[in-house]
């Protein structure tokens, strides 16, 4: 192709023969152009193609291949057309160039790879995607884990490629093993700790967690490798390592069954006579309360004590939802609906109060302090 390029244009004789290699890169990036042009309707042609079917697998991979074959395209155009400028440059090439190209095409097959598991995660946790979707947190685990295995092969290939012994870098990675564990322990727990996370699931991403032993309550945003992010309710990002899950007690409302309601009541002591009637009252409206769960948990109405200033009763029982926002809406609507019920009764809610007895004025004649005054 060289020497017909060379030969057209020394025939036409309007440029040298010394500048035809120009023809040839201009030609070369010319056709890159052209089928990158193609290579761009070919893929929009598949796309719509794809979006008629109902199987998401066939555009995650074409949506995971179209940026690389694009860069592919271009790459291996511009390394022929360094290929053509190396035959008239004083510097040899070949060498550099080669290596290129072979390094080229591993980065960008683990880009592809790279495309194609992100795609797979969000695919596998979208629940619109899935009957079933995945844990958000074994996806993001898995995820991780693929993009790590596919970013080591394709470096210990660049190694090779790059004439670097493979198995001499790996005899220097079990030596050096030892003294890089001793200096990356709090790295290395953090690891650990993540996969203890990944394996364990005490908690996934979204879920609200709470720790009675630390400062620790929020909602977890991103579970990583050291690090997990929890978004605290004043809206701070705090950021704990993983190691610490490990020696700590968790509490994850965010898996709870039901919210719990639990209140004391007191009375008047004048409205005693009123009690049964407002208990049995307040049971009632609680039985047939369509938001409580009555049935598979346990529902309490009783006098409980002779307070102070009142005689007090408790409301125990559950909400069906554990939305917090939710529980408080429901939660006052019970405690509103039994003040309406005391009043209804007659009776009243009590208020601390006390009582002073004072003594009959004769008696205050007679006493010791009322006759030291007369004398």
């Amino acid at each position: 192709m060289n020497a017909y390029l060379e030969t057209l244009a020394s025939l036409g004789g309007l440029i040298p023969i010394d500048y035809a290699w120009m023809i040839q890169v201009f030609i070369v990036i010319f056709v890159a152009l052209l089928i990158n042009y193609l290579a761009k309707r070919f893929f929009d042609s598949l796309q719509r193609r794809f979006q008629a079917t109902r199987n998401p697998w066939d555009d995650l991979l074409l949506e995971a291949a179209r940026k690389p074959v694009g860069v592919m395209i271009w790459v291996q155009g511009l390394l022929l057309a360094l290929d053509i400028m190396r035959l008239h440059a004083d510097m040899d090439l070949l060498g550099l160039i080669d290596v290129a190209r072979r390094v080229s095409v591993i980065l960008l097959l683990t880009w592809f790879v790279v495309r194609l598991v992100s795609g797979m995660e969000r695919l596998l946790s979208d629940p619109e995607a899935r009957r079933k979707p995945m844990d958000l947190t074994t996806a993001k685990a898995i995820s991780k884990l693929l993009k790590a295995a596919a970013i080591i092969t394709s470096g210990l290939v660049l190694l090779q490629t790059l004439g670097f012994s493979v198995s001499g870098v790996l005899a220097f990675g079990g030596i050096g093993g030892i003294a890089i564990g001793f200096a990356a322990r709090d790295l290395l727990a953090n690891f650990f700790g993540a996969l203890m996370l990944y394996f364990d699931r005490p908690f996934a991403v979204g879920d609200w967690v709470r720790s009675p032993d630390r400062e620790i309550e929020g909602t977890v945003e991103d579970i990583g490798w050291r690090l997990t992010r929890i978004r605290t309710f004043d809206q701070r990002p705090l950021y704990v390592p993983n190691s610490v899950f490990a020696n700590i007690a968790l509490e994850n409302p965010s898996r709870m069954f039901n919210r719990r309601i639990f209140e004391t009541i007191g009375l008047r002591y004048q409205d005693a006579d009123k009690m049964q009637p407002i208990i049995d009252q307040v049971k009632s409206y609680l039985e047939q309360h369509p938001e409580l769960e009555t049935e598979k948990r346990t529902l309490i109405v009783n006098f409980n004590t002779y307070g102070p200033s009142s005689l007090d009763f408790f409301v125990y029982t559950f909400t069906k939802t554990t939305n917090w926002v939710e529980f408080h809406r429901i939660k006052q609507e019970v405690l509103l609906h039994i003040f309406e019920l005391i009043r209804a009764a007659g009776a009243d809610i009590a208020f601390p109060t006390r009582t002073l007895h004072l003594a009959e004025a004769d008696q205050l004649t007679d006493s010791p302090l009322q006759q030291m005054s007369q004398s």
